[in-house]
Formats: C-alpha cells, sequence, structure tokens
C-alpha cells in the first residue's frame, strides 16, 4: 500500500486540528444553558429597549418609510456576532494559562489551522445566535420571502470569521483578561456604534462620515442592510454596494487571520 504523501498528510492533520478547536467551542456553548440564554436574551432587551425609545423620533431622508426598529435591526445582528467574538475569544487567554492551546500548538497541525479552527468556532457560536434572532425578523418588518438569505449568510459568516480571528490576535497579544477587556471596550465596540449600526451619520459630521467609510465593520452592516432590503431601498449610509462590502469583509478576514498567525509565531 502507498503511503500518503506528505502533502495529503499536512492537509489531513491541518484538517483534523481545526474540527477538533471547531467543535470544542460549539459544544462549550451548548453545554451551558445560562449562557445561550443570555446570549440571544440580551441583544433582544437592547434591540427592544434602545428600538423603542428611539422609534417615535428617527427619521431617515433617503428612506422615510423605515423606523428605527427596522433600521437597528441590522445592527443587532452585527453586534451579536461582534459579542460571540469577544466573548469567544477570551478563552484564547484561558486555554493559553492552562496549557491546552501550548498541546496544540506542539501537535503535527499548522499554525494557521489553530486559528481557523478557534475562528471558525467562535464564528459558528455567533452565527447559530444571529440564526435565532433572524426569527423576528417579522417583527422589525421584514418578510422571510424578500430576504436575501444566501448574501445575508455569505455576509454574516464571512464578518464572523474575520471578527473572531481579530479577536484570536487581540487576546493572544494581550495576554490578560483585563487588557483584552481594555482593549475591546476602546476598539471594537465603538467600531460598532461608528458602523451606521445605530445611527447614520449626517453630511454635516465629516469626521464620524470618514471613520465610518475606513471601518470594516461598516461593510459587514452594510452588507446585511443589502440583503434584509432586497426588495426595497436600503438604508445604508455608507453607498457601498453588496459586491463591495463583500470585498472589504474578504480583505478584512484575510487580514485578521494572517495577523493572528503571525501573532502565535512571533508571541510565545
Amino acid at each position: 500500500m502507498t503511503p500518503p504523501s506528505p502533502a495529503r498528510s499536512a492537509l489531513r492533520d491541518d484538517l483534523a486540528t481545526v474540527g477538533v478547536l471547531w467543535s470544542r467551542d460549539l459544544l462549550r456553548f451548548l453545554r451551558q444553558p445560562t449562557r445561550i440564554i443570555g446570549a440571544l436574551a440580551q441583544p433582544i432587551v437592547f434591540w427592544l429597549l434602545i428600538g423603542g425609545g428611539m422609534a417615535s423620533t428617527f427619521r431617515y431622508g433617503a428612506a422615510p418609510e423605515v423606523g428605527y426598529m427596522q433600521y437597528f435591526y441590522p445592527g443587532i445582528l452585527v453586534m451579536m456576532v461582534l459579542f460571540a467574538s469577544i466573548f469567544g475569544t477570551i478563552t484564547v487567554i484561558e486555554d493559553r494559562h492552562a496549557g491546552f492551546l501550548q498541546s496544540v500548538l506542539v501537535g503535527p497541525g499548522a499554525r494557521a489551522a489553530v486559528v481557523l479552527g478557534k475562528s471558525l468556532g467562535v464564528g459558528s457560536v455567533g452565527l447559530l445566535q444571529a440564526a435565532v434572532f433572524l426569527g423576528l425578523a417579522p417583527l422589525a418588518g421584514f418578510s422571510f420571502g424578500d430576504i436575501d438569505w444566501l448574501s445575508l449568510m455569505v455576509c454574516l459568516t464571512i464578518g464572523a470569521l474575520g471578527l473572531s480571528a481579530f479577536g484570536f490576535a487581540l487576546a493572544w497579544i494581550t495576554d490578560s483578561t483585563q487588557a483584552y477587556h481594555a482593549v475591546m471596550s476602546i476598539l471594537l465596540l465603538p467600531a460598532w456604534v461608528l458602523s451606521g449600526a445605530m445611527f447614520p451619520p449626517s453630511d454635516e459630521q465629516a469626521v464620524l462620515s470618514t471613520l465610518m467609510h475606513a471601518n470594516p465593520m461598516s461593510y459587514l452592516v452594510s452588507g446585511v442592510r443589502h440583503a434584509l432590503h432586497v426588495s426595497g431601498e436600503s438604508p445604508d449610509a455608507l453607498g457601498a454596494s453588496l459586491a463591495m462590502s463583500l470585498s472589504v469583509l474578504i480583505a478584512f478576514t484575510a487580514i485578521s487571520v494572517a495577523l493572528a498567525t503571525y501573532a502565535i509565531y512571533r508571541k510565545r
């Protein structure tokens, strides 16, 4: 019997590493009922309270028929993916201190496979939460039959992978839960707020508009809006097409995975 080639053997090892880390994060989430309830209840309460409070004062000039509950809904979907990446990748620090990741790194799998496996696991948790929240789409004024489901899933999947890989890199570099939370508070959470998720910038706010166009998360929000508003005009202040949003998301994800892989090689 002919032995497998080195390339095929390496690919098999990488796929096994990705599969183990992927399933580990999914099982860790599904075996914690309180975490599931909290992960689903928080964005629903957030959407209802803020959306309900702003509903009477919000008017979007380009699409006046869109109320705030509907405008805010895509931002909540992105928030769920973002929060999953934040709370999921913090376990990178815990796993390093416990010695788990060190044992994975000395295995036959490549370091990029470790990044992909962890990022896919964390991202899948966020996608599960978003999938449940999508059941409330009719309450926001979206018809299930009018949603571009393929584009929506592609945007959310690429965005979840990119944010999880970026969170992995930050968690590996900081190596402290306190420092990690500080970085998240001053970097990713403001990036979500400035993505157009909560409010569109006005023409007079040139600085905010510039930051919004330079923010990769803005293109995730924009892509989700295009997928949800496929049958009508999308209230997208970014002005990016779906193709452009996907291109930026793919580039962001590739850079995030490369950054996380580089961080593993540089900091041990």
